[in-house]
This record gives C-alpha cells, sequence and structure tokens, in this order.
C-alpha cells in the first residue's frame, strides 16, 4: 500500500481544513493512510511494552493475567481508541489532545491537557530508550561478556537518543519509511519468536498453567488486588497510539486516515500482543529462574532456556531492533507535540521550537528538545532504579487521564462537536462514556502500591509507588507554568490570525 499521495487535491483540502482549525500550514504532507497507522504501532510496539513489562507480571497474577487481562484490556482500549479516533477526525492537528480540549472545553482545559500529554510523550521517549538499553546490555552481556551498570547503561541509553534524534532531522518521508518497515518487523518479530518457542524446546507449560495458573509474588494477599494490577502489563503498553493524531498535519487525507491509523494500530497490536504473551508462556521452562535471572530481562532467560544462546541473542537482537523503530516513532511524536504546544505560546522560546525552515521541513529544534529532556529524566538512573521508576511513571499517569480529557468535554459539550467524516453516529456518546470510565479506572490503578514488603509494612521507599507523585508534579508544572505565561497563551485560531496578519503586513 502506497504511504504517499500526490493529489494535490488532497493536499488542498487538508491544508484547508487547517486553515479552518485556525492554523497556517507549515509541515510537509509526505506521510499516507498506512505510514499513519505504522507510527501509531511502532509506539504502541508490543515487542517492547510485553516484553518490558513481562517481569512484571510474572509476579502479579502470572501468565494467565496477562493473558487474560491483554483479552480485557485490548477490548477497552478499542472504545478509548475509537471515541479518541471521532475527534481527531473533527480536529486534525499536531497539538491533538491539547488542541480538542482547548476548542470543547477552553483555553484551561487545553493547557493542561497538553502538558499532561507532553510529559507523557517525554516520559515515553526515556522509558522505551532506557528500556531498549537495558535489552542491548543484556545482549552484550550474553555475547562480550559485558557487565552492565548504571553508568554503562545510561551510555548505550545516550546513544540510542542520538540515533533518534538525527534519524528524526530527515522529516516525515523517513520517518514514514522507517515506520513502514517496523509494521513488518514487530509482525515477522513476533512469528519468529513465537515459531522458534513452539518448535525448538522439547518441553512446554500446560495449556491449564497458562490459560489458568496464578502465580501472587507481590507480597499482597488480596488476589483481585493482585490481578488488578496485573492490568498495567496489557495497559502500560497500549499506550502511544494518539501519535497518529500528532502526524496529522503531515499526512494526506488526515480527518479519516489519522482516525483510521488510531484504530489499526490498536487492533493490529492488540492480536500481536496476545500471540506473542501465549508463546512466551507456554516456553518457560523454569518460572523461579526466569523471575530471578541475572541478565535482568526474564524473557532473556526465557529465550536461553528454550532456544540455546546462540538462539537467545538471536531474538533478542530482534526484540532490540522493535524497540529502535518504537523509540524513534516516539521522538517523531514527541517533537510534534513540542511544534504544536510552543505555537500556541504554551512553551517558552516559540519562535524556536517551531521553525521548520529547513529542506524536510521538520521541526529540528523541537526533537533535539525532546531527546534532550528525555536524556535529563533518566538521570536519576545512575543513582536509584527507583527514582527512575517514579520519573517513567509520568509516561502512563501523564497520558493515559490527557486520552480521556478530550473525549470528556466531547460528551459533556455535544453541541460544541461537529463531527468528522470519521465518526461513530449515534454511537459517539456511548462509547465515549464507556472510554471515560475505563480511563478512569486505570488511572486509580497506576497509583495503587504494586509489592508488599517482605518485612510487613505497608511500604517502603523501594516499595512506593511514585505514580501519583509524578502526576502530582506534572499538575504542579502545570500550574506553576499557567500563573508565569499562560496569560500568552492564546487560542489557537487567534495565534493563527496574527501570524497571518504579519505574513500579509510582510507582502504588503
Amino acid at each position: 500500500m502506497p504511504s504517499i499521495h500526490r493529489s494535490s487535491g488532497h493536499y488542498r483540502a487538508d491544508d484547508d481544513r487547517l486553515r479552518d482549525l485556525g492554523y497556517i500550514p507549515k509541515l510537509s504532507r509526505r506521510m499516507g493512510p498506512f505510514g499513519n497507522a505504522a507510527i501509531s504501532f511502532s509506539v504502541i510496539s508490543v515487542l517492547t511494552g510485553c516484553m518490558t513489562m513481562y517481569g512484571y507480571g510474572l509476579g502479579a497474577g502470572g501468565p494467565s493475567v496477562m493473558i487474560w487481562g491483554w483479552v480485557a484490556v485490548g477490548g477497552m482500549v478499542m472504545f478509548v481508541g475509537a471515541a479518541l479516533a471521532e475527534v481527531t477526525s473533527a480536529y486534525p492537528t499536531s497539538g491533538a489532545l491539547f488542541f480538542m480540549a482547548d476548542r470543547l472545553g477552553g483555553k484551561r482545559w487545553g493547557w493542561y491537557t497538553g502538558w499532561l500529554n507532553l510529559l507523557g510523550l517525554l516520559g515515553g521517549i526515556a522509558s522505551i530508550d532506557y528500556g531498549c538499553a537495558q535489552f542491548t546490555g543484556a545482549l552484550l552481556n550474553l555475547q562480550f561478556g559485558f557487565v552492565p551498570t548504571p553508568a554503562s547503561t545510561l551510555w548505550i541509553f545516550l546513544a540510542v537518543l542520538v540515533l533518534h534524534a538525527v534519524l528524526n532531522l530527515f522529516g516525515v518521508r523517513l520517518v514514514a519509511t522507517l515506520n513502514k518497515i517496523s509494521v513488518w518487523w514487530h509482525i515477522s518479530g513476533v512469528v519468529l519468536i513465537v515459531g522458534a518457542l513452539a518448535i525448538i524446546p522439547s518441553h512446554h507449560q500446560s495449556a491449564r498453567f497458562v490459560f489458568a495458573g496464578f502465580v501472587n509474588s507481590t507480597g499482597w494477599s488480596s488476589n483481585l488486588y493482585v490481578v488488578a494490577i496485573g492490568l498495567l502489563v496489557a495497559q502500560y503498553t497500549f499506550s502511544g497510539y494518539d501519535a497518529s493524531a500528532h502526524l496529522s498535519e503531515e499526512t494526506t487525507n488526515a480527518a479519516v486516515s489519522a482516525p483510521r491509523g488510531i484504530m489499526r494500530a490498536i487492533a493490529g497490536s492488540w492480536a500481536a500482543g496476545l500471540v506473542l504473551l501465549v508463546g512466551l508462556s507456554f516456553a518457560i521452562q523454569d518460572y523461579a529462574g526466569t523471575q530471578s535471572t541475572d541478565t535482568g530481562v526474564p524473557p532473556a532467560a526465557i529465550f536461553i532456556d528454550a532456544v540455546g544462546m546462540a538462539g537467545a541473542k538471536a531474538l533478542l537482537l530482534v526484540v532490540i531492533c522493535a524497540q529502535l523503530f518504537c523509540g524513534n516513532a516516539e521522538t517523531a511524536a514527541c517533537s510534534r507535540m513540542v511544534f504544536a504546544f510552543a505555537r500556541d505560546g504554551a512553551l517558552p522560546g516559540q519562535h524556536i521550537w517551531t521553525r521548520t525552515e529547513n529542506a524536510s521541513h521538520t521541526p529540528r529544534a523541537a526533537v533535539w528538545l525532546s531527546v534532550g529532556v528525555a536524556a535529563l529524566l533518566a538521570l536519576p538512573a545512575l543513582y536509584s532504579p527507583v527514582a527512575f521508576g517514579a520519573v517513567v511513571a509520568i509516561n502512563v499517569i501523564g497520558i493515559t487521564p490527557a486520552y480521556a480529557i478530550p473525549i470528556y468535554l466531547r460528551i459533556r459539550h455535544k453541541s460544541r462537536f461537529t463531527p468528522g467524516p470519521w465518526n461513530l453516529g449515534r454511537w459517539g456518546v456511548p462509547v465515549g462514556i464507556i472510554a471515560v470510565v475505563w480511563v478512569a479506572i486505570v488511572t486509580v490503578l497506576f497509583c495503587l502500591p504494586q509489592s508488599r514488603p517482605e518485612s510487613g509494612e505497608l511500604m517502603t521507599v523501594d516499595t512506593f509507588n511514585y505514580a501519583p507523585v509524578a502526576l502530582v508534579v506534572s499538575l504542579a508544572i502545570a500550574a506553576f507554568w499557567w500563573r508565569i505565561s499562560g496569560r500568552h497563551y492564546q487560542v489557537p485560531a487567534s495565534a493563527a490570525d496574527s501570524e497571518m496578519a504579519r505574513i500579509q503586513e510582510d507582502v504588503v
């Protein structure tokens, strides 16, 4: 399927719609429907999320909770995605969530949604690329005996960030191409991993163990509680599909392509992730050994036990490449969010981050800002994995509520909402209500303590869940900056009108 449509009619319609929304087109529309879906599929990245969270899931309910939780959470995320896709169709801009909230609820709604979304995206780059660095360290350990330390892992992480910045500087055409490759890499990677784990090992777990076995290593006595927090394996993975909306100003026929991109990415990830989790769970040879592996990466232990050292290295390489694709797509989405938020005066240095006067028409400064802040977020990992976990929590606790805000406002202010060409019709409000309720539930789940100290204390520094702290700090930063700079934050149409007037004056 071609990713670039060269119809001038499409370009004009898209740009006219963008002007109607209050913006002057500045980015290059070189991404087609498949490329738009591919970026969200790459950001969701089952080979990143499922692999990174699998060790947590082994103790928080075990394979059965991971698998049935994946089925249930994936179904609920389809509701969230559909509701968000409907609003995206009406407002296909790079600002995405914050622009939707601004139009439907007003400036302050847009401001706080934007800061939650931005902090979530920045935390996403940090968590994805740091996870990639950890898997890379595990591979180097197997191949060369390299012993990963916090310092060496950080250096690998910084190298990954620089790679993603450089790739994004070449423009959306390369980003779209890499995302198309990413789709097939993920699909082929899942097939290869599951196929190898199904064919090579002489022993597999029973179906009863995989689909009904329950393991609780959290320290909590309530099985219901453990099942609830075990859902986070899936919910952590199912994030980032707003990338399709953030790239809508660079997508042809955006009012249809972007919402379809969201839905296709979620549906494809839902299917691929289920196959991957089932395949991993059947292939476990030593449950306790997998949990306590010296590699620090439980899936690596499964690979080693199931297919041998050489095969494990090959499969780890497949996962690492998928994580590289994922981080690159997240960097693209975050840089467009920086561009859009700065365009409306919400970030200091507005004229720096919105500059696109280069051959690729890419906001290059916004790219460097995105990876630069992500690098700063990872610095606490030098001193404490717990501290870095608090920073990474910004990703999930920031971006998840940000999804629900425009959906909630679409329901609350139905009279203000004019559906785009992709819409849910009379099902829009019921689907939206289900989506908002689900996001409220999982936001609470993210804030719950995930393990109990062996000493019997309620919590310690190492077991405390810092997600609610991250949420409060994120909102506090947004409130602080609102008091300082909120008066300069213009509604999008006004900002665009001012720029249009300035351009007309220059022409005269």
